[in-house]
C-alpha cells in the first residue's frame, strides 16, 4: 500500500513539480490559448518552395483545445527554470495539460464561481512579481510575445481564470474526502513491514513572547495618518488602492492595493469582520485596532455574503525605549525560570504577550502538520538556527525578531522534547500516518472523478498522440 502511494507521488513528478511552480508560484504561467480549431492545422508557404506546419489541433477537452505547439511552450518554460527536460516525453507533458483542461472544463460545468476581480486581483499580484524579476512590463510583454501591454494582460486574465477553475475543481473533489480512525488503522497494517516509512528527527519547542508596548502618541500619529488617508480618498483626491499600494504595512495585500474577498467563514481576525460587517458598499471605517495595527477599511462590493474590500494597515513605531523595557522584562521572565521560580510552561500561560501559544504553555504549532513536533530537515531555517544548539530544557537568551511588516518582539525558546530518527510507529506518529493515508484516499478520489468525468465529456486526440500511453484514459478504450 505504501509502495503505491510512494509511486503515486512519484508519477509524471518532474513534471507535476514544475507545473505547479510555473504556474502556481513563479508566474510565469505557460501559454496555452484557446482559439477556434478552423483557425489551426494549416500549411503555409516558405519561401514560395518549403512547406511547414504552423500548429495542430493535437487534443480538444470539452470546450478546450490544444494545440502542438502548447507541448512545445511547455518545454520551454521548464528549461527556461533551469530544470532538465531529458526524461520528459511530450505524451507526459499532453497528459498533465488535458488534466488541467478537464479540471477547467468541469468546473464550468458545475457553476464553480471564479469571478472576474478575483482573477484581476490575481494577475496585479502576479505581474507585480513578474515585473519585479524581469525590470519592466515593456519586457514581460516581449518576453511573451504580445505586441501591446493590453493585448498581454487580455491573454494573461484567460489563463489565469482557467488556473482559477482548475485549482478551485481540485479543491472542490480533495474537500469532499473525509477519512475515519478505522480506515486510518487499516492503511496502517497493510504496510509491509520493510516498507514503513522512516520519519526524521523532530523537535518540540516551546516560547515566551513580549511585545514592546507602543506608546499613546505613535499610536496617535497612525490614527491621525489613517484618518488623512480617509479624507483625502472621499474629496477625491486620491484612489484608496493607490493609498494601500504606497503605505500599507501589510505584506499580504499591498500589492494588490489592499484587496481581500471574505464573507463571516473567512478566518480574520475578530475585530477586522466585525468592522467589515458594519461597512455600506462605498463605505470607508474609522481607524480601528487589531493585534495587526490599526486600519481603515473600504467596502468595495457586496455579494450576497460576500465582501470585497480593501484596507490600509499602518503599525505604530516602536521608540527604543520600548524596546528597551520589553527585554528587561522578558530577561527577568528568564532569571525567574533559571532560578526555578516558575517553570516555563507557567510564565507561558501567565506572562506571555503571544496568544496563540500562552494556552499552551508555550508550545508551538507546527503549520505544515498542525501537531507539536518539527522535523529538523524541514525546519524553517530561522527557527534551526535559534533552537539547534540548545540543550534539553536549557533557555536561549532573549531573541529580538522581526516579522515582514517590520513589527518587533522579544523572545525565549526552549526545546521540550527531541524525538530520534526513527521507523514509523502508529501510535506515536499517528497525525503523520493519518496524513499519509488521507493523501491516497484523495488520490484514489481524484482518479475516480477523472473516470467519471472523462466518459462523459467529448475528448479528442489527434494524429501520433493517439499511440501514447497516458495514466487516464483519454483515449476512452
Amino acid at each position: 500500500m505504501l509502495s503505491k502511494l510512494i509511486q503515486m507521488k512519484s508519477i509524471n513528478n518532474k513534471i507535476a513539480l514544475t507545473f505547479f511552480v510555473l504556474l502556481f508560484s513563479s508566474g510565469m504561467a505557460m501559454a496555452q490559448e484557446i482559439i477556434k480549431e478552423k483557425a489551426v492545422d494549416t500549411i503555409k508557404n516558405v519561401n514560395s518552395t518549403q512547406k511547414l506546419k504552423i500548429d495542430g489541433v493535437i487534443a480538444k477537452v470539452g470546450d478546450y483545445i490544444i494545440l502542438d505547439s502548447d507541448i512545445d511552450k511547455s518545454y520551454l518554460e521548464i528549461s527556461s527554470q533551469g530544470n532538465s527536460i531529458k526524461d520528459i516525453t511530450r505524451c507526459q507533458i499532453l497528459g498533465k495539460i488535458m488534466e488541467d483542461k478537464l479540471y477547467a472544463h468541469q468546473a464550468v460545468q458545475d457553476s464553480v464561481k471564479v469571478t472576474d476581480s478575483e482573477v484581476k486581483s490575481m494577475m496585479d499580484e502576479r505581474l507585480s512579481y513578474m515585473v519585479e524579476q524581469i525590470g519592466s512590463m515593456d519586457k514581460v510583454v516581449k518576453y511573451y510575445k504580445k505586441n501591446t501591454e493590453e493585448e498581454f494582460r487580455t491573454y494573461f486574465f484567460d489563463i489565469l481564470k482557467e488556473q482559477k477553475l482548475t485549482s478551485e475543481m481540485q479543491k472542490k473533489i480533495i474537500d469532499e474526502v473525509e477519512i475515519t480512525p478505522e480506515e486510518v488503522r487499516n492503511f496502517f497494517k497493510k504496510i509491509p513491514t520493510t516498507d514503513l516509512p522512516v520519519f526524521g528527527a523532530e523537535m518540540e519547542v516551546a516560547q515566551i513572547v513580549v511585545t514592546p508596548k507602543v506608546s499613546d502618541a505613535e499610536k496617535q500619529k497612525v490614527i491621525n495618518k489613517l484618518n488623512e488617508f480617509k479624507k483625502e480618498v472621499q474629496e477625491g483626491g486620491s484612489s484608496f488602492a493607490t493609498k494601500a499600494v504606497l503605505y500599507s504595512q501589510d505584506p499580504g495585500s499591498r500589492a494588490t492595493g489592499g484587496y481581500y474577498k471574505m464573507n463571516k467563514k473567512t478566518q480574520f481576525v475578530k475585530e477586522f469582520k466585525e468592522v467589515a460587517f458594519s461597512l455600506q458598499e462605498g463605505e470607508i471605517s474609522a481607524p480601528f485596532e487589531t493585534d495587526f495595527g490599526y486600519h481603515i477599511i473600504y467596502v468595495e462590493k457586496i455579494k450576497g455574503q460576500d465582501i470585497e474590500l480593501r484596507h490600509i494597515l499602518l503599525i505604530p513605531a516602536v521608540t527604543p525605549d520600548d524596546l528597551k523595557e520589553a527585554k528587561e522584562k522578558i530577561t527577568l521572565i528568564r532569571k525567574r525560570i533559571v532560578d526555578k521560580e516558575i517553570t516555563f510552561a507557567q510564565a507561558a500561560k501567565t506572562m506571555s504577550d503571544e496568544k496563540e501559544t500562552r494556552t499552551n504553555g508555550g508550545a508551538l504549532i507546527n503549520p505544515k502538520t498542525q501537531d507539536t513536533r518539527f522535523e529538523l530537515t524541514k525546519m524553517e531555517p530561522s527557527l534551526y538556527s535559534q533552537i539547534s544548539n540548545l540543550k534539553d530544557n536549557e533557555i536561549s537568551l532573549p531573541l529580538l525578531d522581526e516579522d515582514q511588516s517590520g513589527k518587533k518582539k522579544f523572545k525565549i525558546i526552549t526545546v521540550t522534547n527531541r524525538i530520534d530518527s526513527h521507523t514509523s510507529d502508529y501510535a506515536t506518529d499517528y497525525i503523520k500516518i493519518k496524513d499519509l493515508a488521507l493523501k491516497e484516499k484523495q488520490f484514489k478520489a481524484i482518479g475516480t472523478w477523472f473516470d467519471d468525468k472523462i466518459k462523459d465529456t467529448y475528448i479528442k486526440v489527434n494524429g501520433e498522440y493517439r499511440e501514447c500511453t497516458f495514466t487516464n484514459n483519454w483515449l476512452k478504450k
